[in-house]
């Protein structure tokens, strides 16, 4: 059986843009008080100003840790754990309502398309207290897939 090759594949940012808005698994990694990273597994998007969107409570560690160091790193995976990844580096910040409801309208769209009743969603996002976290990407590593090195191809 052939052994599976790592890529490494080097993309412009039109071309990242392009990879992560099918893609809405992601890790976003952000820093606790004490240095240590912190992971969190999301469904993501990209809004039309292309940065990447989360959406999250006002309480959650992610939210916190993003108030206090916007300094983030998302991880984006394909469906297939096995696919393609990408890990983005970014400045994040937190919008909180009402700021938060118009972007997460946003949110919801490049995730999932039309909603069958807007002020339905809208209310519901009021109701729960929704944030949203933004990340302006600032840089990317190649898309990446697993796999041997191709030194020990067969």
């Amino acid at each position: 059986m052939p052994r599976t090759i790592a890529t490494n594949t080097q993309v412009t940012r039109d071309e990242l843009l392009e990879f992560i808005r099918i893609r809405h698994h992601g890790i976003l990694m952000t820093t606790r008080r004490d240095g240590r990273p912190q992971a969190s597994p999301n469904t993501i998007g990209v809004d039309t100003q292309g940065r990447i969107v989360v959406s999250t409570y006002p309480e959650r560690a992610k939210a916190m840790n993003v108030r206090r160091n916007g300094q983030v790193s998302v991880c984006v995976l394909s469906d297939d754990f096995g696919g393609p990844w990408v890990q983005v580096d970014g400045t994040a910040e937190v919008l909180d309502l009402p700021d938060a409801l118009e972007p997460l309208v946003e949110y919801f769209r490049c995730i999932s398309g039309e909603h069958p009743d807007w002020d339905e969603y809208r209310q519901a996002m009021a109701d729960q207290g929704k944030s949203l976290i933004r990340v302006t990407i600032d840089r990317w590593g190649p898309i990446a897939t697993g796999g041997f090195p191709a030194r020990l191809a067969d």
